[in-house]
């Protein structure tokens, strides 16, 4: 390690202007408009921590970051620029070469997707992210709880998004157990996740969830790693940024011992373009990491913001920013003019320099610089000859980023996804388990109802074939009573023969009768 500190560059005087190694996590700043060298000058301080131990981490919002995994050539269009600002400030160390890189990418296109789970995100981080109220927050706070005592994983947003379904449904129970769940605010949550999840949010959320030992590594040479977030397509989704940044960032707190100032930062992050990160950003999520940088240096990690205009990063979080590298500014407009005024008071004056008119005045390659020293104290600010860069400057081609990517030390272990199964598996197993359950009770529900029916229809036609029996029976009777034939003949023939006998009686009596009378008569 060169102990000097991470040399950045000279002064034409040949005043070396260089980090100290104790207060480089002490956070930086590197600021300047579009095309006064920027990059360079993040390119240059992160092959510095590299080339002396130091991980790094750097998103890349333009692509151009890319070239760092390759050693610089004579064939690349500033190669003469180099060399000679190599010699102007003295550089006789100055050789191009290469640096060891992994490719991250949260849309897993251009490098190792980068995961996480949504328990580990937590219900106050998601809620901070998402802008939600305080109502809304406690509904949410409800959802990982009940979902933690039910044992039921929170991995990715389909789970969450399940789990407040869920309480939806159970509101009466929640409420009395919890407090008031009402719909309306697992409604408003529920278009949050939506607004997270168009941003690429579902490609965040899973497993497997990264390992921040693959982040804070050395290669075998014992240079950091440089890691590099492909950032072009992130950026058009700022709130997803966000949440990655504050995740990361907070993941690092929580994980590694405090340590103080140590001899040298364990970790360094770039953020580059740091104002996008910043615009509409919710007040909460401003206030979360502006306390995150602040106490994250006693982790030892240092955070660098590289933006085109100072006044772009919240007062709160610029007042961390220690070490500091002004490029050239504009003053066409009123806010431009504010902004020179504003970087130049932010730096320890000076009496060989007015700031304010050489901020102006700046080349490209050229910053004014002004960075901690040994005892805590700033450095005089200095208008300082950035050093160049020795690996090429410029993006890889798509061949060379699949090279770096299928070769280097993580190898396939984040991508492909794994999907075990979670709180949304287990709701809609027990959901399945509650259909089929209802299913069978309304079959024999329906079987009973059928069942009284036929017993009914069963009753009833053994009444009717009952009292047609009786009908029967006494039709029978009634049959059974009436003479037979020949009784009827016999009867016929008695009737007969009685009626002729009658006859003759009748016919000898009347006989009788009349000479009786007669005789009497004519007596």
């Amino acid at each position: 390690m060169s102990d000097e500190g991470l040399f950045i560059g000279s002064t034409a005087e040949g005043a070396r202007q260089a980090i100290n190694w104790k207060r480089a996590n002490r956070h930086g700043l590197i600021a300047g408009a579009t095309g006064t060298g920027k990059t360079i000058t993040l390119q240059v301080m992160a092959e510095g921590f590299s080339r002396n131990g130091v991980p790094v981490f750097v998103s890349d919002v333009k692509g151009d970051l890319a070239g760092m995994a390759m050693a610089g050539a004579a064939t690349q269009k500033n190669h003469e620029n180099f060399v000679n600002r190599a010699k102007e400030i003295g550089d006789s160390e100055w050789v191009y070469s290469d640096n060891p890189v992994q490719f991250w990418d949260l849309f897993g296109e251009n490098g190792h997707p980068v995961r996480t789970t949504v328990s580990e995100m937590g219900p106050l981080m998601l809620s901070r992210l998402m802008d939600l109220n305080e109502v809304q927050e406690g509904v949410l706070t409800i959802a990982f709880h009940v979902a933690d005592k039910e044992q039921m994983l929170l991995l990715d947003l389909d789970d969450l998004q399940a789990m407040l379904v869920n309480i939806a449904e159970r509101a009466e129970e929640m409420t009395t157990t919890y407090g008031n769940v009402s719909k309306q605010s697992v409604g408003s949550i529920q278009r949050s996740l939506l607004q997270l999840r168009s941003q690429g949010g579902d490609r965040f959320f899973g497993e497997p969830a990264l390992d921040l030992d693959d982040f804070i590594a050395c290669d075998d040479k014992g240079r950091g790693i440089i890691n590099i977030l492909s950032a072009e397509k992130l950026m058009q989704s700022p709130k997803l940024y966000s949440t990655f940044l504050l995740w990361l960032l907070s993941e690092l707190f929580e994980t590694l011992p405090e340590i103080g100032d140590p001899d040298k930062p364990k970790l360094v992050f770039f953020f580059d373009e740091a104002h996008l990160l910043f615009s509409d950003a919710p007040k909460a999520l401003v206030e979360k990491i502006e306390q995150v940088v602040r106490l994250i240096r006693s982790k030892g990690v240092g955070v660098y913001f590289i933006t085109q205009n100072p006044i772009d990063i919240p007062d709160t979080v610029a007042g961390q920013l220690n070490n500091r590298v002004q490029h050239k500014l504009n003053a066409f407009t009123p806010r431009d003019q504010a902004a020179v005024k504003s970087a130049a008071e932010t730096f320890r004056a000076n009496p060989k320099i007015d700031v304010a008119t050489a901020i102006t005045e700046l080349k490209v390659g050229e910053a004014l610089v002004s960075v901690l020293q040994a005892d805590g104290a700033p450095t005089h600010v200095e208008r300082t000859l950035i050093r160049p860069p020795a690996s090429r400057t410029g993006p890889l081609t798509p061949q060379e980023r699949g090279v770096m990517i299928t070769t280097d030390a993580i190898g396939d272990k984040y991508d492909d996804l794994i999907d075990r199964e979670s709180a949304e598996e287990i709701l809609q197993a027990k959901g399945a388990q509650a259909a089929a359950a209802a299913e069978v009770a309304e079959a024999a529900e329906e079987q009973a109802k059928l069942d009284a029916i036929a017993a009914k229809e069963k009753a009833k036609a053994e009444a009717a074939a009952a009292k047609e029996a009786a009908r029967e029976a006494a039709r029978q009777a009634r049959e059974a009573a009436k003479p037979s034939m020949a009784e009827k003949m016999v009867q016929s023939a008695a009737r007969s023969a009685a009626t002729s006998v009658g006859r003759q009686l009748a016919g000898s009596f009347g006989k009788s009768l009349v000479r009786g009378i007669l005789g009497s008569l004519f007596k």
